[in-house]
Formats: structure tokens, C-alpha cells, sequence
């Protein structure tokens, strides 16, 4: 019987480089046995809600994920069975028909700000990093990514990041850090964490391939 996937958790702030983390780490791996999973992906489903109600979402507050969902998913994974992960439909502010089959893999990547507030998230993993970035460098990003890729408007981030952001993040997210095992600081730049996490995971497929 095969052994139990290996669930790395990729945890941190809006625009802390958590994703480039995540991402740097999978692209290290083209053709082994590991997969990413978005907590992203998992925001509720609210097409039974009007869209006036919909817009009114607070994406940055634990109770926007379904967390069940990603629960069950996670433990199919480890008991080797593929699942549908869901698409989010962020023009329409709800879950999209769209699915992506995800097959079981020997490494399971799961990244997200909030991943690690919830304990039933953290006993399933085996690894739990936070990307710590200051606060001044993750609104930049943000800016630049909201601007350049949203179609926003600078004084629209700002109030965003002023009004919602930043109070959940210091509320929900910051705190969770104390969970981690591992806090890389300064996100995708830290080559020396990702070298050591890319170290890692090889050694946990090579004893995988033994088996």
C-alpha cells in the first residue's frame, strides 16, 4: 500500500509572495508526483444569492471559504482518490460550472491566506510555512496587481486594503503565523527557504520511489 501523500501548507498576507512560493516550489518538480491546490478555489458557492448580496463579500474573512469542501478533498487526495476542485467565478462572485479533475499525487501543495486558521486544515498537514512580508511591500503588490491586472483604480485598492485588508489581516491571518514551522520572510525573493523546501520534498519522493 502506498504511503500518505505529503501536504506542504503555503500560508500568508495579500501580496506577501506566498503564490511565487508555492508556484517556485511546483515548478521545481515538471515531471514528479506533485500537485497545487488553491484555497482560492474553494470560496463558497453563492448563486443563491442575489448579486447585490454577492458583492458584499468579504474574500478576506475565514467564513468566505468552504472549508468542508476542502477538507473532504484534501482526505480523498491522501487516500488516493482524484476530485473535481471547483472553478470561482470572480466577475459573477460565485462558484462557476467549471470543475478541474485533480488526480492523487505522492506531494500536495496547499496555498491560501488562510489555510492555517483552521485547525482541521493544519492537523492534515505536514508542513506548514507562512510567508512573512511587511506590510508596505504587500500593498504595493496588490496595487500593481489590482491596477495592472483588475482594471482597478489606486484609490479604490486603497480603500479596499484600508477598509477590509488590512483589519482582517492583522485580525485573521498575522495571528496564524504562530502556527507555522517554517516563516519565510520576503516571500518569491527567499531562494535560500525555497532551495531548502525544493531539498525537502525531493528527499520525500526519492523514499517514495523506494517503496
Amino acid at each position: 500500500m502506498s504511503k500518505k501523500p505529503v501536504i506542504i501548507g503555503v500560508a500568508g498576507g495579500s501580496g506577501s509572495g506566498k503564490t511565487t512560493v508555492a508556484n517556485e516550489i511546483y515548478c521545481k518538480f515538471p515531471e514528479q508526483s506533485i500537485l497545487m491546490i488553491e484555497q482560492d478555489a474553494y470560496y463558497k458557492d453563492q448563486t443563491h444569492l442575489p448579486m447585490e448580496e454577492r458583492l458584499k463579500t468579504n474574500y478576506d474573512h475565514p467564513l468566505a471559504f468552504d472549508n468542508d469542501l476542502l477538507l473532504d478533498h484534501l482526505k480523498r487526495l491522501v487516500n488516493r482518490q482524484p476530485v473535481e476542485k471547483p472553478v470561482y467565478d470572480y466577475a459573477n462572485h460565485t462558484r462557476s460550472d467549471e470543475v478541474v479533475n485533480v488526480e492523487p499525487r505522492d506531494v500536495i501543495i496547499l496555498e491560501g491566506i488562510l489555510i492555517l486558521e483552521d485547525e482541521r486544515l493544519r492537523d492534515v498537514m505536514d508542513i506548514k510555512l507562512f510567508v512573512d512580508t511587511d506590510s508596505d511591500l504587500r500593498i504595493i503588490r496588490r496595487m500593481m496587481r489590482d491596477i495592472q491586472d483588475r482594471g482597478r483604480t489606486i484609490d479604490s485598492v486603497i480603500d479596499q486594503y484600508t477598509s477590509v485588508v488590512r483589519p482582517m489581516h492583522l485580525q485573521f491571518i498575522e495571528p496564524t503565523k504562530r502556527y507555522a514551522d517554517i516563516i519565510v520572510p520576503e516571500g518569491g525573493h527567499n531562494h535560500v527557504a525555497i532551495d531548502l523546501m525544493v531539498a525537502k520534498i525531493k528527499t520525500v519522493l526519492e523514499e517514495k520511489a523506494m517503496i
